[in-house]
């Protein structure tokens, strides 16, 4: 049976049948297929309702109901943001699966689409918490499905030596990037300054936007994001890992509705199931990938290399992905709002990382390319960018201390220097997960990639509940601290891993 990916690549990207030249390339959108167009503003248009919905939806768990929020505890709401983004990246891994078994990228990004939306509308509605935890459901299943999905589509758009691929997912990578600088400026302003639902239906108008450019788009799409590239079987039911999933998955959906009758389906209850579940599930995917016979000596020696690289993404990802909670809280709180002159709104915040990286990835990406073998390796890069990372909280720790709120450029430079340290590791994590994936595994390793930013989110759900304002000086200290430490043992530590890498990487003899 021919893959329906292998079958994309011999024929045009713009041909909704399959049936175009590729002699003849797409070249309708700044030299890349039409099909860019149509992915780029769909996951800008995505990005916008998604990190718009985020900039606000802490400050309307915990604000008081007469203000229009849920009134909801500040570190139960901080807990529940952060195992939002957990299920989030554990809902992906799931995406990978329905997409390639079930369902194919572009009815995968079309569902997505649609249950994102829906998450939106229900937080668009005054119906209180059964609608935040409705909406958390389909936007959490929504996005689990679209973003991997999207992504496969950009790579269906190009032959597989075509020399515009990476170029055209750096430019699918800038949509990402402008939709969330935009989302919180619009939505947290819309949101903050008026009414939260206001800012929840402007999400989900921008969500709707961008489903309408990809359905109108679909002609310049591939026939190869029609069709599972590894379709489910009537024998693969029975199948081991599919009937373990299935079983899996109802006795989940029971214990559900048991503790929901009871009234044991507390946040907090949720808050750590999902925090285990996270952590849990990297540790599974290590063991089985260490103890399979599938998995070679060399590639065996390649996972254990790529050990301390996913333990230092878990710390980095802890700080990055708590901006949405913690430094929300201090920006809100602890910043004087109205220093530059005009009253900023504390959701703006939110925009700084993504500002900072469509500013800076262009450079970063040059330089790697003029020092070629000369550039530093996967685990000195790591290292740096979690030293970073600690830096970014360490920058608060004077102006925590200080009475009275601090000066908003301190929560802006916190947040582009994790930013800049994102750079360093996010794409280099990519890179270095699918080099060093063992050939049997190769779609499990990208999972684990994504669980590093779960398995995080996971822990940080348990950390944010020690942050209040009266200590936040220490709790920047201590977890900063960490991280800039462990970021100076990984840098002392890289020739020796580098080299392991660089052996793993060697083709068998």
């Amino acid at each position: 049976m021919t893959d329906p990916r292998t079958a994309q690549r011999k024929t045009s990207p713009g041909s909704a049948d399959g049936t175009g030249d590729r002699s003849v390339p797409d070249t309708g959108f700044f030299g890349h297929p039409k099909g860019l167009a149509v992915l780029f503003f769909t996951e800008a248009w995505e990005r916008f309702s998604y990190y718009g919905m985020r900039a606000i939806l802490l400050y309307y768990m915990y604000e008081r109901v007469a203000d229009g929020g849920l009134g909801i505890p500040r570190a139960t709401a901080s807990s529940l943001i952060a195992v939002y983004g957990a299920a989030v990246y554990l809902a992906a891994i799931a995406g990978v699966w329905v997409s390639d078994r079930l369902l194919g990228p572009w009815r995968g990004t079309l569902y997505g689409g649609v249950l994102i939306m829906c998450g939106h509308l229900c937080l668009a509605v005054p119906a209180g918490a059964p609608a935040l935890y409705a909406s958390m459901v389909c936007i959490v299943a929504g996005t689990g499905l679209l973003k991997p999905n999207v992504s496969t589509s950009v790579g269906n758009l190009y032959g597989p030596d075509d020399s515009r691929r990476d170029a055209g997912f750096s430019l699918y990578y800038m949509g990402i990037s402008v939709g969330a600088v935009l989302a919180p400026l619009v939505v947290g302003t819309l949101g903050q300054r008026y009414d939260y639902h206001l800012g929840f239906g402007v999400a989900a108008v921008g969500m709707a936007v961008g489903l309408l450019v990809y359905v109108r788009g679909r002609r310049h799409l591939g026939a190869a994001d029609l069709r599972p590239a590894s379709p489910l079987h009537r024998a693969d039911l029975r199948r081991g890992p599919v009937a373990g999933a299935a079983a899996t998955l109802v006795a989940l959906t029971a214990a559900i509705a048991v503790l929901t009758a009871r009234d044991l389906l507390t946040p907090d209850l949720i808050v750590d199931l999902i925090s285990v579940l996270a952590v849990a599930l990297p540790v599974v995917l290590f063991t089985h990938m260490l103890r399979s016979p599938r998995t070679t000596a060399r590639e065996r020696a390649g996972v254990r290399a790529y050990l301390p690289l996913f333990v230092a993404a878990v710390f980095f990802w802890l700080i990055q992905e708590q901006g949405a909670s913690v430094l929300a809280q201090y920006a809100d709180q602890s910043t004087d709002l109205n220093a530059l002159g005009f009253r900023i709104p504390s959701s703006w915040f939110q925009s700084t990382g993504s500002f900072v990286l469509i500013c800076l990835t262009p450079f970063a990406a040059a330089l790697w390319m003029r020092l070629g073998p000369r550039q530093p390796g996967a685990p000195t890069k790591f290292g740096l960018g979690l030293v970073l990372a600690g830096l970014s909280y360490a920058l608060l720790i004077h102006p925590a201390l200080q009475p009275g709120p601090s000066n908003p450029l301190w929560l802006f430079a916190s947040f582009a220097v994790v930013t800049v340290g994102e750079i360093l590791l996010s794409p280099i994590g990519l890179s270095v997960t699918t080099s060093l994936a063992p050939a049997a595994f190769g779609g499990r390793t990208m999972g684990l990639w994504l669980a590093s930013n779960a398995a995080a989110q996971g822990i940080s759900a348990q950390l944010v509940r020690l942050y209040d304002r009266q200590h936040a000086a220490q709790y920047f200290a201590a977890i900063g601290g960490v991280s800039a430490a462990l970021g100076l043992l990984l840098l002392a530590a890289s020739p020796a891993l580098t080299r392991h890498i660089s052996a793993a990487r060697e083709p068998a003899a």
